[in-house]
């Protein structure tokens, strides 16, 4: 067989292209249209971005528009790519759920940071699947998570696997840690495989994110064998509890493997004592799993530092880099001490998928065979932006501003403040008003935050505490002020007022 000619792809390159006549296909796009519609899009999202805090922090959604949206209707023939950027500005950006809002203090979601937002765009269009094969953006995925590792303040072994966020990566970990344990006590397969799985049993603190349930369960762990430890009255795990747990089901003839403990619950913000925990695990052989998706970098704050002692004793943390760094939604982080674990328990083979052992695909380290190369890019470039000491900084500013609401609660007549863990979450209650008619202060507190809500200056939500419902205010967006907080307070007293006159 006669040896093929050498392609010259420069010549190719080099030659001119026919403009476009529609027969690439019905996606293809001219080059100028392409160019025009995508500098109109920058546009765009610049002038949104700009112009969020002067917006209302959310707006309710019409019942029609509502239906409509959910309804469906493809047409027959296809729209020009002008038409998408019509449709967001009136379809979408409109109705916001409000975290970009510097006033949006009601959930853990920050709005995207600036280099997330670009780098965000380029790895879509680069469009990598980052799971199998070779690319660099696995590569970069593997050298940001030792930075993230290395923030977190874990062992210097730490690596791992980005993820959609804090629930796949507790997912991932607790899958590890079933798969470490069982094989460390030598069972793999077959009917003892059946028996030890039946016996497993799991726990958490009672103030544990409820995706620490879901993992559980997708894991195959029934509810009762997930424990949930009681809390002290500073919210966090009663170590003192877990170890007469963990005693009484060992004795009971149960197979305890893991505790999940809570680096910044999401009610409170508490952080659980991660030292003690661990004695714990290593007396009686458990894998410990910190869940901090919110608080996971908590260390780098001086302030916080001493409730992070020993986190380099962790087995695992999961980490959010879209809650407290403003990366793009849905990039989390699971981290493992000895990221060999996550493989242990999820890499498969096929005949058409042969990774290189030297360099592992990164599906082998999760569920997922197809991986967005976005998660890897926007992570790195919202790290290089910030720098280790931008990131510290970052977070010493949600600190300081939510300093800053506390005092003012404490300084208010009105308001009382509530016990809440050393993160940057505020919960109060109103002290001084008189029940409305037949509304109690649980309904009274609900009422508030809904009105808040409506009127579209700021945004906050509610939460259980001590069984009562109160207020409840999370700082994790960089734009927010003080002058943010002052409206909060004001918009609160201000519904409050016109409840008792309603």
């Amino acid at each position: 067989m006669p040896t093929p000619p050498e392609i010259d792809r420069q010549a190719q390159l080099a030659a001119p292209r026919p403009e476009y006549d529609g027969g690439a296909g019905p996606l293809a796009v001219a080059p100028k249209v392409f160019r025009d519609e995508l500098a109109a899009a920058a546009e765009w999202v610049a002038g949104y971005l700009q112009e969020i805090p002067q917006r209302p922090v959310t707006r309710p959604m019409p019942s029609a528009h509502r239906q409509a949206m959910a309804a469906g209707s493809l047409p027959q023939e296809g729209q020009d790519l002008g038409a998408l950027l019509e449709f967001v500005d009136r379809a979408i950006a409109p109705y916001p759920t409000g975290n970009g809002h510097p006033a949006f203090f009601a959930w853990i979601n920050s709005p995207p940071s600036p280099a997330g937002v670009i780098a965000e765009l380029l790895a879509t269009a680069v469009n990598a699947t980052c799971g199998m094969g070779e690319h660099a953006l696995m590569d970069l995925e593997r050298g940001v998570l030792r930075d993230l590792a290395s923030l977190a303040g874990l062992a210097p072994t730490a690596g791992g696997v980005l993820t959609s966020g804090g629930s796949m990566a507790n997912l991932l970990c607790l899958g590890a840690a079933r798969t470490w344990f069982l094989r460390r006590h030598g069972v793999t397969d077959g009917p003892a495989y059946d028996q030890a799985h039946a016996r497993l049993v799991a726990y958490h603190s009672d103030q544990a994110h409820m995706s620490v349930a879901k993992a559980a369960a997708v894991i195959g762990l029934p509810p009762w064998r997930l424990r949930a430890v009681p809390t002290t009255p500073d919210r966090t795990m009663n170590v003192d509890a877990l170890r007469t747990m963990v005693d009484a089901d060992r004795t009971a003839g149960l197979l305890p493997f893991c505790v999940v403990s809570s680096l910044g619950s999401t009610a409170t913000g508490a952080v659980d004592a991660i030292e003690e925990i661990t004695h714990v695990c290593h007396r009686s052989g458990l894998w410990h799993h910190a869940d901090g998706a919110w608080g996971g970098l908590g260390a780098l704050v001086p302030e916080l530092a001493p409730s992070y002692r020993g986190v380099a004793g962790l087995d695992s943390l999961t980490v959010d880099p879209h809650k407290s760094l403003s990366v793009p939604v849905g990039c989390g982080a699971a981290l493992v001490t000895d990221p060999s674990r996550l493989r242990d328990a999820f890499t498969f083979r096929a005949s058409y998928l042969e990774g290189d052992q030297d360099w592992p695909w990164m599906s082998d380290y999760t569920i997922e065979l197809t991986r967005p190369g976005t998660r890897a890019l926007t992570l790195w470039a919202t790290l290089r932006h910030l720098g280790r000491s931008g990131v510290a900084a970052l977070l010493q500013r949600h600190q300081d501003l939510a300093g800053y609401m506390r005092q003012r609660v404490r300084e208010h007549p009105l308001l009382d403040l509530c016990t809440s863990g050393p993160l940057p979450v505020v919960c109060f209650r109103l002290a001084a008003h008189p029940e409305a008619g037949r509304q109690g202060k649980t309904d009274l507190h609900t009422a508030v935050a809904a009105r808040v809500q409506a009127r579209g200056h700021a945004y906050l939500a509610t939460v259980s505490h001590d069984g009562q419902t109160v207020l409840r205010a999370c700082v994790c967006n960089y734009l927010t002020t003080t002058a943010d907080v002052d409206i909060l307070l004001h918009e609160v007293l201000a519904a409050a007022e016109h409840l008792q006159t309603v």
